[in-house]
This record gives structure tokens, sequence and C-alpha cells, in this order.
């Protein structure tokens, strides 16, 4: 490679790329990903408070394969680009300088980095040179463990906390690490520790594919040496993974992928599902658990087999799978156990983005900040969220039941409880359910299980009155809520109802802090035997509200509250109102 290539190592990536600073008046940053099955280039806003969220502007891919563009004639010399593709390169990065011009990018806010292709090739100098001359900039390419840095810490970046294994799949190579953000320091930690191995789904599928059988048993008993290799390394490392393949009380490791050739795994995963049609379109935040994961059998006739189009995966990944699957059977061959896998939309250039943020910043939970509102405006969600809560039994431990509470969600829920006052209620219900598996699909930390619960909630908010086509999206979204715990999808329910009557209670939107409380006060209290739950929901209300009400259509409210009931879940659980004056 040439001397004048910019390489980007862990020591000098801080002061090759720009740093983020909330004192701008331009918070615009534009990437281009020189990967090795395409080119991705995005524009993103990080404007304060919202920074955490990485707000996407523009998202373009040019579908220009470095890797096979690399290898056309490697038979018959060095690994070279030849002149119409560095031609086709330098255009294509003009027009994306063009358009981040168009958006207002300050040009020091656009950064280009290239991967394992552009580190392979022998006329790489010639690549920048004429990306520079057509367009301007500079092409930063990526030392691997750089490139596990930016790959790892752009999958984290799609949740509030993580702890498991990180592994990213290309088109020229496969990146293992371990993260645990609970941990000082853990960025570096990981891309220090990190493996990558020359097994990307491009590369591989090029010698699964040919003709000398010896070299495709060589290539994948060497990917399979790799993984076990890798691992056995990150275990010495990091004695906290070690316990969860070692300790008898623990279910197993917890792994987070990203990368093309992963992703189009996960959307095969989806297509056979248990639940179907599958609710939630993007495969970001798709979990599964370990068990389902490993079935590559499966998956691999599935995808030979089945004629029509797999949502989520295009025809060069479908081609790919074979080797996608190999990778994926080396990874289980390599971890005995494997608690869950979630697989992740963000990669390389959320990475870039992310670590250009403060730690303060990166740290905190993105959720909250889907919702934006003034101090006065969160003080009195606060009071509405207080309120809602207070209808919860003292005795109810709801660390391992998901609820728009337990996930983060309280903002964004209160916020909902009312808007669109105007509409009728079968058609609220039906939009809070779309509304929450398809707004801000790149939003970090909305995962699936969470879009379910924020999408019931507020469905059970309105009534949950839905036609044949809607009742469909419950019921499978219900299926999603009742994996992560039996019970979960009463509480949804029961949190809906409250909600719904405190919009009967204050029909207006509250605009003081103390709104509710003098209108309502909640107290409950629950027995639970091995068959059955009972809640005893107590409301107080004002004596104004009292004589103006029929207390039985607030009654009515709770009782579709634990009709689900879940096939494998034998509790019955119900709700008992008692409507009484208050002081």
């Amino acid at each position: 490679m040439s001397s004048t290539t910019d390489i980007i190592t862990l020591e000098n990536f801080a002061s090759k790329m720009p740093r983020w600073d909330p004192n701008l008046s331009n918070h615009l940053y534009a990437l281009v990903d020189m990967g090795s099955n395409g080119i991705r280039f995005s524009i993103s806003d990080l404007s304060p408070p919202q920074s955490r969220l990485l707000k996407c502007l523009y998202r373009e891919r040019a579908a220009i394969s470095l890797f096979d563009a690399l290898h056309t004639s490697a038979s018959s010399g060095p690994l070279t680009f030849s002149s119409d593709v560095i031609t086709q390169v330098s255009k294509t990065l003009a027009r994306f300088k063009s358009i981040a011009d168009d958006y207002g990018v300050p040009t020091e806010h656009i950064s280009v980095f290239a991967t394992e292709a552009m580190r392979k090739a022998q006329n790489a100098a010639a690549m920048l040179d004429a990306v520079l001359e057509s367009s301007g900039l500079s092409i930063h390419v990526l030392a691997p463990e750089v490139e596990t840095l930016f790959g790892s810490m752009g999958a984290r970046s799609a949740f509030d906390t993580v702890n498991g294994l990180f592994l990213d799949l290309g088109g020229g190579s496969v990146q293992m690490t371990y993260l645990n953000s609970s941990v000082d320091g853990y960025e570096i930690a990981a891309a220090q520790a990190g493996k990558s191995l020359p097994f990307g789904a491009a590369k591989l599928i090029k010698i699964l594919e040919g003709d000398e059988t010896e070299v495709q048993v060589a290539a994948v008993n060497s990917l399979q040496e790799g993984m076990r290799g890798a691992f056995a390394r990150l275990q010495q490392q990091f004695p906290l993974l070690r316990e969860t393949q070692i300790n008898q009380d623990s279910s197993g490791v917890d792994i987070f992928l990203c990368g093309g050739g992963f992703r189009g795994y996960g959307s095969l995963l989806m297509h056979v599902d248990p639940i179907q049609p599958y609710p939630i379109p993007a495969v970001g935040t798709y979990t599964v658990e370990g068990s389902f994961f490993s079935r590559t059998e499966d998956m691999r006739k599935v995808n030979a087999e089945y004629e029509s189009k797999i949502y989520g995966m295009s025809k060069r990944r479908r081609q790919q799978f074979p080797a996608i699957a190999t990778v994926v059977e080396a990874l289980v061959c390599a971890i005995p156990r494997i608690r869950t896998v979630t697989f992740c939309s963000g990669g390389n250039r959320e990475g870039v983005l992310f670590m250009k943020l403060p730690k303060a910043v990166r740290e905190k939970n993105p959720l909250p900040l889907l919702h934006q509102a003034s101090c006065k405006e969160l003080e009195i969600l606060q009071s509405v969220i207080d309120t809602v809560q207070s209808s919860l039994p003292s005795n109810l431990d709801l660390s391992n039941i998901p609820t728009v509470f337990t996930l983060g969600l309280g903002p964004l829920f209160a916020s909902n409880i009312w808007t669109r006052m105007g509409e009728p209620s079968s058609a609220n219900a039906a939009f809070e359910l779309h509304q929450a598996i398809n707004r801000d699909p790149s939003a970090p930390g909305f995962s699936h299980l969470a879009r379910a619960v924020l999408g019931l909630t507020l469905c059970y908010r309105w009534g949950a009155s839905l036609g044949p086509f809607d009742k469909l999206l419950q019921a499978n979204l219900q299926r999603l809520v009742s994996q992560s715990t039996p019970e979960a999808n009463f509480w949804v329910e029961y949190l809906g109802a409250v909600a719904n009557l405190l919009a009967v209670l204050c029909p207006a939107s509250p605009d003081s802090t103390d709104r509710l409380k003098r209108v309502v006060k909640f107290s409950s209290t629950m027995k639970t035997t091995k068959k059955k739950t009972k809640v005893q929901l107590t409301v107080s209300l004002s004596p104004t509200i009292f004589e103006a009400l029929d207390t039985e259509e607030l009654v009515s409210i709770f009782k579709i509250v634990g009709k689900y009931q879940d096939v494998a879940d034998t509790t019955e659980r119900k709700v008992k109102l008692t409507i009484q004056r208050g002081a």
C-alpha cells in the first residue's frame, strides 16, 4: 500500500475525525463508508439536545462492490482496481459531495473512510488521488482495530446499555469483540481485544463457489478455528464473558450482530419467525433465542427453495447466503452457550458519529429524547407518569416486566394520551399500533419489544376496538410481548386502561403539575395465587367529577383488561374497580 495512504489507527482516530462541539452553529455531518459490498453515504444531524439520537437526514447506497472490483483480475496479477472502477468511485463521491453541499454540510464535517478492500489494493493511492481530484475529499483507511471500534460502537449506539459479544460481518472480513458498557473505557478495550478474520461474505462465497474442494475445506476449518480462538482470547481477557459459559446459573452470552451479511440472516429468521406475519418490518433490534438462531440448515433450505422475494434480502445477499450461514455455523460451534442474538442496524457510520460525542452524551438513554419538550412540559408529563404509576400495586415487582415505564418510554407514552382527541377511538387505537412499529425506524433504543409495548399500551388507552386486519397485528404484537414474561400483556392492558380513565376524567391535557391530583387518586392491592391474580383498584374522585360522571362507564373501561391469554400462560388475571367519592 502506498506510503501516501492515510491510515486511521486507535492512536490517531480522534485527531483524524472532526469532533462534535455543542457550541458550533452547524451540527450536520456527512459520512461515506467505502465497504467491500457497497459504498454508503449519509448525512446526520447531531444538534443538541437530541445529539444522542444520531438523527439521519439522508442516506444512499451505491451498488459498487470494491471486493468484486478488486478480485476480477486477481488470478492474473496483484490485487488492483481497474481504471473504470476508479472513475466510477470518484464520480460517485463527487456526487455525494454535491449532495452534502446542498444540505449545507461544512466541508470539514465530511468524512470518507474505507475498510478491507482498500487495505488490500496495491493501487489504493490511485483511488485516493482520483477521489481527491474529483471531489476534494480525502479517504481515511481504517486499520482493522479501528474498524472493530466503529462497527461495534455503531451497533452499541442502538441501545441504552449493552453487555455481550459484538460481531460485524462485511464483504471482506468479520470482526468479533466484547462490549460491556458498565465498565470504564470499554470502547477502546473492545477495539484492542477485537479479532478480525478475513472471511467476509463476498470473500467466502467466492471460495465456496470455487471448484477446489480442498481449498473450501481449508477455508471453513480456518474460519472455525479463528472463531474459537477469538472467543477463547476474549474469555481470557474479560472474566465476565467467561462467566456466561462456566457459571451454571448463567443462561449464556448475549450476542449483537451488525453488517449486511448478518442482517440478511436476521431477515430470513424474521421470514420464518413463529409469529407470522412478523409485525415489525425493520430487522434492527430483532432478537431471537440462541436455539432459533442456530437453525442454519433450515435457513439454508428456505433460502434455496423459497422462490419469491424475502423481505429485507437483496438478490446479492441471497446469493451470498451459503457464506453467511457458514459464518453463523462457525460462530455457533465456537460458543457453546448463546442466550440471545440481536441484529443491529448500526454500523461503521453510526460508530463514527457515536465516537464524536463526549462520553456523557454517548451514555444517555436515548428513548426520553424522542419527545422534545420544555422544562415545564416535562414537569407536567412527569406528573402524568406519577399519576399512572400510582395505580400499580405496591407489592408488584416490575423489574422483569416490560412496561412503558421500565422500558424508558414514560414521556413518549404520557405525551400521547391526549393527542387526536377529535378522532374516533377505534381509529386512534389502530393508529397507535401502526405508529409505534413504524415511527423513527432508526431511533436508538427503540427495540421491537419497546415498540410493541408502546403501541399496545396506547391502543388500550383508546379501548382497543379494532377491525379484523388490525386485530391480527394486535395479536402478533401481544405474542411478541409474551416472549418476555407471561404477565407482561396484562400490565400493558392495565396501564392503557388507566390512561383511558384519566382522559375521561380530565378530557383536556393537563396544564399544570397538580391538575390530575385535584381530580383523581389511585390506590391498589394485588393478590396472587398459583392460578389467579386479582388487582383491586380504588379510584377516588373529586366531588365535582364524582357527581358528574357515570361510574358504570368508568368501570366498563377495565372489562377488556385480562382478556388476552397466551397459550402457555395458565394464570387468570382480573381487575376489580371501585369508584368512590374523594375528600
